[in-house]
């Protein structure tokens, strides 16, 4: 027994040496050290891989979108529009400083290091491995390259693919391009992607103007935005942001970019509470549609535009924009039953302002809301200007010297015959247009014709000038050659227009005849563009003396016309009413020595699209253009002037032509005995049917031959059913608006 169990002990310790030597043998130094340097150089030759097989990848779709920005005159915000509120700004723009603060923040070593952090590296992969999450310690050139080229995915492939672009993007690109890619795209909260965005986010200014501790705030937030926004922070957030942002200035003060001493005094600058990004409701959504408009006219195509990018000023004047709205409720609005009332659901409003020195839109009313009525009734063109056009009338005739069929010289003091449905003399096409309320005024000078804007003797001056003449008077006036025949009719407003074209028109006829332009983009400005902005001002489109005559004769309408509601002592004014055929639209356009502006009320079905009768809104009767319009109109001059203005019109000549009586007749009825004011059918119209013949369009040099046998009248009867504005007129002074139903 004792033999045996000594050889059973011997076999047990040679096995268990036979064990130990074995494994002892497998992990011996020397193999551990050989297969951890076989393994780095397989991480090697895949890092060489990867770095051989990954490009530099095209931007994503995010990291390129901005926003673009609209602006007043005075550099305040009106809108931002855009999936991504994002404005790029160059590097330059950023105050040193500032740009020091967010290097000190994230990456102190930016401006030496390679483009990588491998411990940094080597946390995100084991914390990506390990299911912790989102890595920390990325070099600014690793974030940018994450929010530039690639997502915000926690991936591994993901983070490699991070680290080789890094190494590559560090060898083509400077510093500072890196830095400034990383400040435009990284996001800082409250909906901000991009420095420009969060300045003004959180400070209300732009990034060019922030200070070091507003900068040094918005490099702390990149860390926790939505934990360290100051307006929703707890005390926790709140402490350990303003421990970041000391934290960032202590690491400048180190790099030797901020002086002990300035740190020392320096105190934390609480942002601003959040506001919400403007809207298209109320206005801006006419005023950034009408700037989009200009810049398509200027070649800016809607691809480019909507790419985003741009900063657009525009040319309104914020208080002006202000009154004008405000005269709008004041003086329609707040008389409107939208809900109760057919017709006040039916009633819309546009204005344009122009300042007539340069073209500038200074002022624009749409409508009730851009987010209600997106059609923007100040530059709609699908209502007729009606008697707002017998200015150019006029200034045709001047313009081209034209004379009366007997030869005399047209000019203010001009005797015509006003008798209402006269047939016009020396036309192929027979015409014989109705004075307001079928008036009849006998002999009457062209002063007094405009004050009442008689129907019947523009008729005959657009005839003894010729149409086509009058036409193309009206097109070098600005006018848009829209529905516009050469017809004896146009002298009734027949043609389209906006209230944007008609200001251009007045403010030329203010400006002494010398083109104005209306525009409303005072700059728009890309990183890579700029558009060229409209010329406001261009040669003489009349003569001086001209528009100087014209202007005299439109004083007359404000001082002693269907214009007296604009009639005041505060400032110099000139104007013309006008209301279209069925009282669909109503019209008051005027100007001052600073401003021209044309007001509208238009006629508008609920449903869209079909022109319906003005007459009853706000149950005064037919909204004609002597009333809302002219009062909205006076309303906002008298507020856009502040009050008043001692400017003058400085008219050098005018034209005062031959009378052709030594006296003028004075044969029209008071104005107290005038009949009541009638509506035509629906039916008529006093445009030209399509069976007339047709008009050359060159002007001639003789009258055609008189006609002596007036045709059949043409006109529109009238309705005695329509209401009767109860307003009583001044003395010597017509009815509470200028035109009869027929486009006056």
């Amino acid at each position: 027994m004792g033999r045996a169990d000594a050889r059973r002990g011997q076999g047990r310790g040679a096995r268990r040496a036979g064990r130990s030597g074995g494994i002892r043998g497998l992990f011996t130094w020397r193999k551990l050290l050989g297969t951890f340097f076989g393994f780095c150089l397989l991480a090697m030759g895949v890092f060489v891989a990867l770095y051989v097989y990954v490009d530099v990848p095209e931007a994503n779709a995010t990291a390129k979108k901005q926003s673009n920005v609209y602006k007043y005159s005075d550099g305040s915000l009106l809108a931002r529009t855009g999936e991504v509120n994002r404005e790029i700004v160059d590097l330059a723009e950023v105050p040193k400083e500032v740009q020091h603060a967010f290097v000190a923040a994230e990456n102190k070593t930016f401006y030496q290091d390679r483009g990588v952090d491998l411990k940094g590296t080597a946390r995100g992969l084991f914390n990506t491995l390990s299911g912790k999450g989102k890595q920390g310690g990325s070099t600014i050139t690793q974030q940018y390259v994450k929010n530039y080229y690639l997502t915000q995915d926690p991936t591994v492939s993901r983070k490699l693919k991070e680290l080789v672009i890094s190494l590559k993007v560090d060898q083509k690109m400077g510093k500072e391009d890196i830095l400034a890619g990383y400040m435009n795209t990284a996001y800082y909260g409250r909906g901000a992607s991009g420095i420009q965005a969060a300045a003004q986010a959180y400070y209300g200014v732009d990034a060019k103007d922030l200070d070091l501790s507003q900068g040094a705030y918005l490099a702390s937030l990149l860390q926790a935005p939505s934990q360290y926004d100051w307006a929703v922070a707890s005390k926790t957030g709140k402490k350990l942001v303003t421990e970041r942002w000391g934290y960032t200035l202590d690491n400048m003060v180190e790099k030797g970019w901020l002086d002990s001493s300035e740190r020392a005094g320096m105190k934390f600058t609480r942002p601003q509470d959040p506001k919400a990004a403007p809207g298209m409701e109320g206005q801006t959504g006419y005023l950034v549609e009408a700037a989009n408009q200009e810049l398509a006219r200027q070649g800016v195509s809607e691809e480019a535009r909507v790419a985003g990018g741009w900063t657009i000023t525009l040319n309104i004047d914020k208080k002006r924009q202000k009154e004008l709205e405000k005269a709008v409720d004041r003086q329609l609005e707040s008389k409107l039953d939208r809900d109760g009332n057919k017709i006040d659901a039916t009633v819309q409003a546009g204005a344009t302002s122009v300042d007539p020195k340069n073209g500038e839109v200074v002022a624009l009313y749409g409508g009730v809301s851009a987010t209600e009525h997106w059609v923007s009734n100040a530059t709609r063109r699908d209502y007729q200007p009606a008697s707002t056009f017998k200015p150019l009338v006029l200034a045709s005739a001047l313009e081209n010297g034209a004379q009366t069929q007997d030869g005399r010289q047209i000019g203010l003091d001009t005797v015509y015959d006003g008798t209402s449905r006269r047939p016009v003399v020396g036309s192929d096409i027979p015409f014989k247009p109705q004075n307001e309320d079928d008036r009849s005024y006998g002999d009457i000078s062209v002063q007094r014709a405009m004050d009442r804007s008689v129907n019947s003797v523009f008729a005959q001056m657009v005839v003894d000038v010729t149409p086509p003449v009058v036409k193309q008077t009206a097109l070098d006036l600005g006018m848009p050659d829209k529905g516009f025949p050469a017809v004896p009719s146009i002298t009734l407003g027949t043609m389209n227009a906006s209230t944007w074209d008609m200001a251009g028109v007045f403010a030329t006829l203010d400006n002494h005849g010398r083109k104005v332009t209306p525009h409303i983009i005072k700059s728009a400005e890309h990183r890579d563009r700029v558009a060229q902005p409209v010329d406001g001002t261009g040669g003489q489109a009349i003569s001086r003396k001209t528009a100087d005559t014209v202007t005299r004769a439109l004083t007359g309408v404000v001082d002693n016309g269907s214009g007296h509601e604009a009639d005041t002592t505060a400032y110099d004014a000139a104007g013309k009413t006008g209301t279209s055929e069925n009282n669909k639209a109503a019209w008051f356009a005027g100007y001052t020595p600073e401003l021209s502006t044309v007001v509208a009320l238009y006629g508008e079905a609920k449903d869209g699209g079909k022109q319906v009768t003005l007459t009853g809104t706000a149950s005064s009767g037919r909204a004609n253009g002597g009333g809302f319009p002219a009062k909205i109109w006076a309303d906002y001059t008298l507020a856009a002037l502040d009050g008043g203005s001692t400017g003058t019109f400085d008219l050098e000549d005018v034209e005062r032509g031959e009378s052709g009586v030594t006296q003028e007749p004075t044969t029209a009825p008071p104005t107290s005995e005038a009949p009541e004011e009638t509506e035509p059918p629906e039916t008529e119209s006093p445009t030209q049917s399509p069976t007339e013949p047709p008009v050359t369009e060159s002007p001639t040099t003789e009258p055609p031959p008189t006609q002596t046998t007036p045709p059949t009248p043409t006109g529109p009867t009238t309705d005695p059913t329509d209401p009767v504005d109860p307003v009583e007129p001044p003395e010597d002074r017509p009815g509470r608006g200028d035109d009869s139903l027929l486009g006056q």
